[in-house]
């Protein structure tokens, strides 16, 4: 079974990851998108609720799964018995970071290969800060979220009273 892990913070969930996803599920057997922990971001939604976002996200593609990790990225692609690392890239500015992080991967694991994908044109200038920080001044983030992560956000950023 071919086993690819689509790493992120995925804080929100984006159209964008979900497009990445969705083209990687119709090239591999199984894909797991591996939502990170990753305190030094200080994200907006617990690895729990970034977890259950990502599951009814991809709950109609049945061979895509939400799953967590911390550590490592390698040792858990390894742990899954995963051949490959899919990476989204919405611009050039992305490349250098990602690349560097390929590179570093397979000197880790030099069994482990990185596949980079582009979302579609209409999602490239979407990244979760940009979706949070819209949706914290009160604009709407329909176009750019699932439906339910838009419910989310309003929720998690509706001031306390």
């Amino acid at each position: 079974m071919r086993t690819v892990i689509y790493p992120g913070s995925f804080d929100p969930l984006t159209n964008g990851h979900l497009d990445v996803v969705q083209r990687a599920a119709k090239l591999f057997d199984r894909v797991i998108v591996a939502v990170a922990k990753n305190e030094g971001k200080r994200p907006l939604f617990s690895l729990a609720e970034r977890r259950a976002l990502v599951t009814q996200a991809v709950k109609h593609l049945p061979n895509v799964t939400a799953d967590t990790f911390d550590g490592l990225l390698v040792e858990y692609v390894a742990s899954k018995n995963a051949q490959a690392i899919v990476r989204g890239l919405r611009a050039v500015s992305d490349f250098e970071f990602e690349f560097q992080l390929a590179l570093m991967n397979r000197k880790l694991d030099e069994n482990i290969e990185t596949l980079f994908m582009m979302p579609k044109d209409t999602y490239t200038f979407l990244s979760s800060r940009i979706v949070k920080e819209i949706a914290r001044l009160g604009g709407d983030v329909r176009s750019f979220v699932p439906p339910h992560v838009q419910t989310a956000l309003l929720k998690k950023l509706k001031p306390k009273k």
